[in-house]
């Protein structure tokens, strides 16, 4: 389920992106397009519909996001080192004192005289 939301928000931030690049914020963009006057939307009514597409498509990516931070997959409360290590178990890696060799004292070198 999580997987198909995030294609989803994939798709809806891509939609909006090109209905972001199509509209001018000085009321050129798709509708300068528009103009004649036997379009049946008219320029006012492109620049309304595409005001509205881009909001929906906004609430769209809110929506969108809220649900994929409901779905994402939970694990378990226990953690990834708990369930690795046995605290009862022995340490199988430890070297007995017994077979550690044991060595003399190393004494430093007398000074030479001159």
């Amino acid at each position: 389920m999580y997987t198909v939301i995030v294609i989803l928000i994939l798709l809806v931030c891509l939609f909006l992106a090109v209905v972001v690049l199509i509209q001018n914020s000085k009321g050129g963009g798709l509708a300068a397009n528009f103009s004649a006057p036997n379009q049946i939307m008219g320029v006012r009514k492109t620049t309304e519909t595409i005001e509205k597409i881009t909001w929906g498509l906004a609430i769209a990516l809110v929506v969108l996001s809220l649900f994929a931070t409901i779905s994402i997959p939970r694990h378990s409360n226990e953690s990834v080192i708990e369930t690795q290590v046995d605290p009862n178990a022995t340490n199988v890696n430890a070297v007995p004192a017994a077979t550690v060799p044991a060595t003399a004292p190393v004494e430093a070198p007398a000074p030479e005289a001159e």
